[in-house]
């Protein structure tokens, strides 16, 4: 009958367990640096947006038109300081965007709009970081008749 050879007891020493804390600490260090890019991805992607609609709403300002000057020769102008921004307003509304727009001259408008990214996992963490505002800036100017770029 052969004898089983029973594999040597292991000697505990005061290092065991310290590589299950290692591992924790390093899984911990990895979801907080995953929700920072995370949640600076989305915000750098809620900015671009702001600044998108930004720029759509002053082109939709610009577009408020004293037709009546059009019509008499008297050149492109827009209409009224607050019907541009009564048109820009109807447009940030529409994606739960602020904003404020401003009448450079007849023909120039510009708009800055005002949201909130909600963050995805720091906010979890971080309470003061759930709730992240984000700007945009947007500006249009209306011409006519264009053929060709404009020097300076």
């Amino acid at each position: 009958m052969a004898h089983r050879r029973t594999p040597p007891r292991r000697r505990r020493g005061p290092d065991d367990g310290a590589l299950s804390v290692y591992v924790a600490i390093c899984a911990a260090a990895l979801v907080v640096l995953v929700g920072i890019v995370l949640d600076l991805g989305g915000r750098l992607r809620a900015i671009e947006r702001a600044d998108a609609r930004a720029q759509e709403a002053a082109r939709v300002a610009s577009q408020q038109l004293d037709v009546e000057a059009v019509l008499q020769g008297r050149g492109y102008r827009i209409v009224s300081h607050e019907a541009a921004e009564r048109a820009a307003d109807d447009y940030l509304r529409a994606y739960n965007l602020t904003g404020t727009t401003r009448l450079v001259d007849d023909h120039t408008v510009e708009v800055r709009t005002t949201g909130t990214y909600t963050s995805a996992l720091i906010g979890a963490v971080l309470p003061d970081f759930t709730h992240l505002e984000v700007h945009g800036y947007g500006k249009a100017t209306l011409v006519h008749g264009i053929t060709e770029a404009e020097n300076g």
